[in-house]
């Protein structure tokens, strides 16, 4: 009997043996497992830290092209700062060039005025004089306004000083005196004419 209870002990023992034996030898299985899940979860942290380098250093190349961008930039507009300086500068030394001529010319008028009594020549001289400071005017693109007696009020290129009582009613609304000429430089209006209007 004993003999039998110690059969059934050592199939017990082998069965639980054999029953341990294949849990021992699940085990490893699932340390495998897991070791090729931390192995995946390793390879995923070294993408993601790949991936923030990557964007990283975008990031640092767009500031770089950023900051060259706007010192580009900024460059550029003092350049064109100085040089609309210089042009604007260039342009009132041409024009004061051409008009030295005509204070020379008005300088020798007042010392022939003090000299002579004959006023035909003075008049003669300051008319000389006149034509040439208009012509250089014209060259450098100014124009006088052509108004006269009667003419179209327009607020666009006149400035109404005052009214005047008109006894004539076509007059009346238009033109009756230009107090000061209206002028164009190149088309575009730089003085308003001056008119006195019919009341």
């Amino acid at each position: 009997m004993t003999k039998e209870m110690d059969k059934e002990k050592v199939e017990k023992i082998e069965v639980n043996g054999d029953v341990e034996i294949e849990n021992n030898s699940n085990k490893p299985e699932e340390e495998t497992e897991i070791n090729i899940q931390d192995e995946n979860s390793q390879d995923e942290d070294s993408g993601d830290d790949k991936e923030i380098k990557k964007l990283n250093t975008e990031l640092q190349e767009a500031k770089d092209k950023y900051l060259r961008l706007y010192s580009e930039f900024e460059n550029f507009r003092r350049r064109t700062a100085k040089e609309r300086l210089e042009l604007i500068n260039s342009a009132h030394e041409d024009l004061m060039t051409a008009l030295l001529p005509i204070m020379d010319d008005f300088e020798r008028g007042q010392k022939a005025l003090e000299e002579s009594e004959d006023h035909k020549a003075s008049k003669e001289g300051f008319d000389l004089i006149y034509n040439k400071f208009s012509n250089i005017l014209k060259m450098k693109g100014l124009k006088p306004m052509e108004d006269k007696k009667g003419a179209e009020f327009n607020t666009e290129f006149h400035e109404a000083i005052s009214q005047m009582p008109v006894e004539k009613k076509k007059l009346k609304g238009k033109i009756f005196d230009v107090v000061e000429k209206g002028y164009y430089l190149d088309e575009k209006v730089i003085r308003f004419a001056k008119v006195v209007l019919g009341a």
